[in-house]
C-alpha cells in the first residue's frame, strides 16, 4: 500500500511541477529571457549565476558578445533548474512503473513514453540556447513541454483509476462503467488547439504580436499585405541571434493573421464539441467550464492586440492557452458513466 500510495503522490506532484515548468517556460520567454544563460547546462560559465560585482564582471568577459543581465539569468536557471527536477520526478515514475510491468493494469509504457519525451525536451532546451532562439526549437520546445504536461494529466487519471482498482476490486468487478458518446469530438478539438498553440507559439518566437494593431483587421484604414511564404517558411540559418525577430513585417503580419483565423476555428469547433456533448450527457459543469474558458482566452487575445501585448496581459494569454488545453484532456476522462447504486449497494455487500 505505501507504495502504490507514493505512485499517487508522485505523479500529483508531477503534474504541479509541470504546469510550473510551463509557466515558467512562458515567463522567460515573455521576459526576453531565453538568452539570459548564453551556455548550457550552465549560466556564464557557472552553475549558480555568481552574485559578486567582480564574478559578474569575470563571467561577462566569457561572453562578450552578450550582455550580462542577472535578472534574466535567475529567471533562465531558475527555469532550469524546475525543469530538471521534473526530469527527475519523471524518471522516478518510469522506473516505479517498471517495477509493476507484470500488473498489466498500471500504465507502464506511458511512464517509459514520457521519460523518452523529457529527454527529446532536455535536448530542445539546450538547442533553444545554443542555436539562439532559432523560432522553429522555441515552438517545438514550448510544444514538448505541453504535450509532457497533458500526458502526465493522463498518467494521473490512470495511476488514480489503477489504485482505485487495487484498493476496491469488488465494486470495479461488479460496476463496469459505461462510456458516453462523443469522445472523438474531444480528441478533435484537443488536436486543432494543439495547432492553434502551435500558431501561437510561431508568433511569440518571432515577435509578430506587435504586427497588427486592430483587433478585426491587421491595420484600421491601412491596407497591409500578408506574406505568408515568408512567414511559414522556417528559418534554418544557425548563428544569428533570433532574439527580437528577423521577420519583415508584412511576414509577421501573415502569421499574427493567421494565428486569429485559429482562434475562430477553435471556437467555432469548440462550440459544435459543446452542442454534441451536451446532447450526449455529459456533465454540464464541466461543459460551462470550457466554454468560460475558451471565451475568456480569446477575450486576452483581443485586449492583447488592443494593448500591444503588455506582460502581463502575454503571460494571462499563455496561461489561459495551458488551461484551456487541460481542461479538453480533462474532460476527455469525463466519458465513465458509473451505475451508482450497484456501487453503493457492491459496497455495502461485496
Amino acid at each position: 500500500m505505501p507504495q502504490r500510495s507514493a505512485s499517487v503522490l508522485l505523479v500529483n506532484f508531477a503534474v504541479v511541477l509541470a504546469l510550473l515548468v510551463v509557466m515558467l517556460g512562458g515567463w522567460t520567454r515573455i521576459n526576453d529571457a531565453g538568452l539570459g544563460c548564453p551556455d548550457w547546462p550552465g549560466c556564464y560559465g557557472h552553475i549558480v549565476l555568481p552574485g559578486s560585482e567582480e564574478a559578474l564582471a569575470q563571467a561577462q568577459e566569457l561572453y562578450p558578445d552578450q550582455p550580462l543581465e542577472a535578472s534574466k539569468g535567475w529567471l533562465e536557471m531558475v527555469h532550469r533548474y524546475a525543469a530538471s527536477s521534473l526530469g527527475l520526478l519523471v524518471l522516478l515514475l518510469a522506473w516505479l512503473g517498471w517495477k509493476r510491468r507484470a500488473d498489466t493494469s498500471y500504465p507502464v509504457k506511458l511512464g517509459i513514453a514520457l521519460l523518452i519525451l523529457v529527454c527529446v525536451q532536455g535536448a530542445f532546451g539546450m538547442w533553444t540556447v545554443t542555436l539562439k532562439l532559432l523560432p522553429i526549437v522555441v515552438t517545438l520546445h514550448l510544444l514538448g513541454g505541453l504535450a509532457i504536461l497533458s500526458l502526465l494529466v493522463l498518467l494521473r487519471f490512470r495511476v488514480l483509476h489503477w489504485h482505485r482498482a487495487v484498493q476496491q476490486p469488488d465494486v470495479s468487478q461488479a460496476a463496469p462503467p459505461g462510456r458516453r458518446q462523443g469522445k472523438g469530438w474531444i480528441t478533435l478539438a484537443t488536436a486543432v488547439l494543439f495547432m492553434q498553440i502551435a500558431l501561437g507559439g510561431w508568433t511569440s518566437a518571432n515577435y509578430a504580436g506587435w504586427a497588427c494593431t486592430d483587433w478585426l483587421q491587421c491595420e484600421q484604414g491601412e491596407a497591409v499585405s500578408l506574406d505568408f511564404a515568408a512567414g511559414f517558411t522556417p528559418a534554418l540559418e544557425t548563428g544569428p541571434n533570433y532574439q527580437g525577430g528577423h521577420m519583415p513585417r508584412e511576414a509577421r503580419a501573415a502569421v499574427q493573421m493567421t494565428h486569429r483565423a485559429g482562434a475562430a476555428v477553435v471556437l467555432v469547433l469548440i462550440a459544435l464539441m459543446i452542442w454534441r456533448l451536451g446532447r450526449a450527457g455529459w456533465p454540464k459543469p464541466a461543459l460551462v467550464t470550457v466554454t468560460l474558458l475558451v471565451v475568456a482566452q480569446i477575450g486576452l487575445g483581443i485586449a492583447n492586440i488592443i494593448y500591444a501585448v503588455p506582460i502581463p496581459l502575454a503571460m494571462a494569454h499563455h496561461g489561459g492557452a495551458v488551461v484551456l488545453l487541460l481542461s479538453l484532456v480533462w474532460l476527455s476522462q469525463q466519458d465513465l458513466v458509473v451505475d451508482k447504486e450497484t456501487v453503493y449497494a457492491c459496497a455495502q455487500s461485496c
